[in-house]
């Protein structure tokens, strides 16, 4: 062999080797310690694109499923308000049927008649208020506008008997237009001392036969006049209450609970009959609400009297019946791509107290008429309320195979993407340790082969 200095290709030839295999077992190393045998483009160009595929469709499988529970978890929650609004109908059901029966006297039904309005607006409450993470399950759809409400009907049929009555606006003095608030379903109204209104000195003023000389000497009233409420042809609403003033010695005075009974009694000047002037009076104010309620029951839900301090007078709030929506439209992407066919739809129909059919519901009079009439109404609510029910349960009963189906897909595709990325650690522990021997060996030759030039120092000498 030729003694050359200049270059030492054994030295090359060993050191370009240790390189391959030092560069070899870094990569081995890589996916030992990463898990994956892809660890960028270059180790496979063709399988990293499969496997991302792969991956997008896992991931977009994967929330396809949290859809679709979170669906289910919807459902569950309008069904649990549904089973409440159940229990309410057959309680409906059991009141009016006890309504009903003859043995019943005219305020027996109206102690039951106060039981159904209070159903009657908590079914309200709960289809109005029912919501999963913000989406209203039950208020419908209005225009295509989800949730909103509207009270329209209510405010036609109120606005204009009620509004001289109506709380004014304090700028320009004036009755609101729209009478009921076209957000809240709320309407408020002025109850005012009426200084005006005499039921006082002449007997038939009261309602009273002047030839009665025991009765006609209790023709001087001592009572005050709240309101009026109503105007035009619609009644007139009054409270009295106890007059403070000086009595006349000499006559008799009579007593609110008397003078509203002669009032309410037709005809006399007050009460001409069913048309213009028509007065209604009370006792007390729960009285009267109680009568208003009744009177427009069909379009109002509450009424309530309260004292605003800021306008320094009592007023009553009213509460309306919403109107009809069309049902909401839910949908619930249950796959990965963005085909139609990855959509599960359903209908969720606004189940308030008007969409019932039950606003309104009346039980009351001296016979069972009208409660009778209204067992049918509640059987049909009911049975509205149970299609409501079995269809949102067919629904959960699909999104549930939905899931089973979404979740064995992952699984599969999972196992497949593992196969194309994941290390066979035993495979790659051989080849690293086979690596790691190399490397041992390449730096002993490295080292012999750097020696082998140190023979021409002995030509030197």
């Amino acid at each position: 062999m030729a003694m050359i200095v200049k270059h030492n290709l054994t030295a090359m030839n060993s050191n370009r080797m240790l390189g391959l295999t030092t560069s070899s077992q870094a990569k081995a190393t890589e996916k030992l310690s990463s898990g994956y045998k892809i660890n960028r483009a270059a180790d496979d160009a063709a399988g990293l694109a499969i496997s991302e595929k792969m991956r997008k469709q896992i991931r977009g499988l994967t929330q396809a499923s949290l859809n679709a529970q979170d669906g289910i978890s919807a459902v569950q929650t309008a069904d649990g308000a549904l089973n409440e609004v159940h229990d309410m109908m057959h309680r409906l059901a059991e009141l009016t049927v006890k309504a009903a029966n003859g043995t019943l006297s005219e305020t027996d039904r109206q102690a039951v008649q106060n039981e159904v309005d209070e159903l009657v607006a908590e079914v309200d409450r709960v289809s109005t208020t029912t919501k999963f993470n913000e989406l209203y399950l039950m208020r419908g759809s209005n225009n295509g506008d989800v949730a909103r409400l509207s009270f329209e009907t209510a405010n036609t049929a109120l606005e204009a008997t009620f509004e001289n009555a109506a709380v004014k606006d304090p700028v320009t003095n004036s009755a609101p237009s729209p009478l009921v608030n076209a957000g809240t379903g709320v309407f408020k109204l002025e109850v005012q001392e009426d200084t005006a209104a005499e039921f006082g000195d002449s007997p038939t003023q009261a309602g009273i036969n002047t030839d009665d000389s025991d009765i006609a000497k209790n023709t001087t009233y001592s009572a005050k006049v709240i309101g009026p409420v109503g105007t035009g042809a619609t009644p007139t609403y009054y409270v009295l209450v106890e007059e403070t003033g000086a009595d006349d010695p000499d006559i008799e005075n009579l007593s609110v609970s008397e003078l509203v009974k002669n009032i309410n009694s037709e005809p006399n000047t007050f009460n001409p009959g069913t048309g213009a002037g028509k007065i209604k009076a009370f006792s007390s104010m729960a009285e009267l609400t109680a009568a208003m309620k009744a009177d427009y029951s069909k379009e109002i839900k509450t009424i309530s009297s309260f004292y605003n301090k800021d306008t320094d007078m009592l007023e009553l709030r009213a509460e309306t019946f919403a109107d009809m929506n069309d049902p909401v439209d839910v949908s619930l992407h249950v796959g990965a791509d963005s085909s139609s066919d990855n959509k599960i739809y359903m209908n969720i129909a606004q189940l308030s107290s008007r969409a019932l059919g039950i606003n309104g519901l009346n039980v009351r009079g001296d016979t069972g008429d009208a409660a009778t009439a209204a067992i049918d109404v509640v059987s049909d609510a009911l049975q509205r309320v149970s299609n409501q029910r079995a269809a949102l349960g067919a629904v959960q009963n699909r999104l549930e195979h939905t899931i089973a189906n979404l979740d064995n897909i992952v699984e599969n595709t999972t196992s497949a993407e593992a196969s194309i990325r994941d290390t066979d650690m035993a495979t790659q522990m051989v080849e690293y340790s086979n690596n790691q021997i190399l490397a041992q060996a390449g730096q002993a030759m490295l080292a012999q082969s750097n020696q082998a030039t140190s023979g021409v120092l002995s030509l030197l000498q």
